[in-house]
């Protein structure tokens, strides 16, 4: 049985989710878009961040990238929220074979294992034959808009 463990205190309806790092990236590239509207829902708490060590280190990784040159503070804060307000797992190693993007396994394994989707904006990474329901921001953003309804 796989280990889970609260960050924060978690919303009763919180919907839970895998947030693919690209949805970080366009939230600090594009402050008003849906990705951005996202983040906001994890941080009102009506979306619930589901992390393991391996997701955490690959969005530091990528958000600290000198290509970006995003602000550190509102990287620190991303950063620090995506892990304060999350459900923490530690996954049992899988072996997934032939995906698109190796890089997006512990994001696959994450969503196994809390059954819970992607948000994503790039779903071609995670073929439905996985088994890992993949939603794009406006996609997510209709979910969370449907479950508060």
């Amino acid at each position: 049985m796989p280990k889970l463990r609260w960050h924060a205190k978690r919303e009763r309806n919180a919907v839970l989710a895998v947030i693919d790092t690209n949805i970080l990236i366009s939230a600090l590239l594009t402050p008003g878009g849906i990705p951005a509207r996202l983040i906001s829902a994890i941080r009102n708490r009506t979306l619930t961040p589901v992390v393991s060590e391996n997701i955490l280190a690959e969005y530091a990784e990528v958000l600290m990238r000198p290509k970006f040159r995003f602000a550190n503070d509102r990287t620190a804060s991303l950063l620090e929220d995506m892990k304060g307000l999350a459900l923490y797992l530690k996954p049992q190693p899988v072996l997934l074979q032939g995906l698109p993007d190796p890089d997006d396994a512990p994001f696959i394994i994450a969503a196994l294992t809390a059954g819970c989707p992607v948000f994503t904006g790039n779903s071609k990474h995670f073929p439905k034959e996985i088994g890992v329901e993949a939603l794009s921001p406006a996609e997510a953003l209709v979910r969370l808009q449907n479950e508060f309804a």
